[in-house]
C-alpha cells in the first residue's frame, strides 16, 4: 500500500509503499500525535521513515488492493 506524507515547509511530500494495514498506520500516526512523538513506517524493501508528528501536514493512505501497473508475474 502506497502511503504519502505531506511534510510542513518542504515542497516533496514523502512516499513509501508499505505492507501493513490501513489500521496500522493509522494507529502508529495517531500514537506518534498523541505523544508528541515520532511517525515511523517501514517500506517493503527495507527502508524506515522517520518524521516528527509536530511536522506532519497530512497523510494520505492508498488502497490496499491497488495491483501495480507494468510487466511482472501474474
Amino acid at each position: 500500500m502506497e502511503i504519502k506524507v505531506g511534510v510542513r515547509q518542504i515542497s516533496r511530500e514523502v512516499v513509501v509503499e508499505t505492507s501493513d494495514s490501513a489500521e496500522q498506520v493509522e494507529k502508529s500516526l495517531q500514537d506518534a500525535i498523541e505523544s508528541n512523538g515520532v511517525f515511523r513506517l517501514s517500506g517493503e524493501r527495507g527502508r524506515t521513515v522517520l518524521i516528527p508528528a509536530a511536522g506532519i501536514g497530512y497523510v494520505e493512505i492508498g488502497d490496499e488492493n491497488a495491483r501495480p501497473v507494468g510487466f511482472g508475474a501474474v
